[in-house]
């Protein structure tokens, strides 16, 4: 069977905060910044101090035969559950994915 992989990015708002929320989030905000971000099978969430929005990459494998709405499905699914192990809830997820089998590598032309 063969295998392919997504990098998927899933982007989302927290929904409404209370105090606790807001304070347990700012509380882990530098390791939560932009700049920490990787795509890894876990994913990895980032948000601004703002706590209006995040971003959460990850990996996704997948099989041939799973279509990219599957794919996002999985990922959405890891997006809210790294989210609510953060203490907050979310709404309104957009996701991107890009079938990293199918990038094309330009080599640069040497003069």
């Amino acid at each position: 069977m063969a295998r392919k992989t997504y990098q998927v990015i899933v982007r989302g708002r927290f929904a409404p905060l209370d105090a606790g929320q807001r304070a347990a989030l700012l509380a882990k905000a530098d390791e939560h910044e932009v700049f920490q971000a990787r795509f890894t099978e876990e994913g990895t969430v980032t948000y601004e101090r703002s706590l209006l929005a995040f971003t959460f990459r990850c990996l996704i494998p997948a099989t041939e035969e799973e279509t990219e709405a599957v794919v996002i499905g999985r990922a959405e699914a890891l997006a809210a559950a790294a989210v609510s192990a953060l203490g907050a809830d979310h709404r309104d997820l957009r996701s991107v994915s890009t079938d990293l089998d199918n990038i094309k590598i330009r080599h640069r032309a040497h003069s």
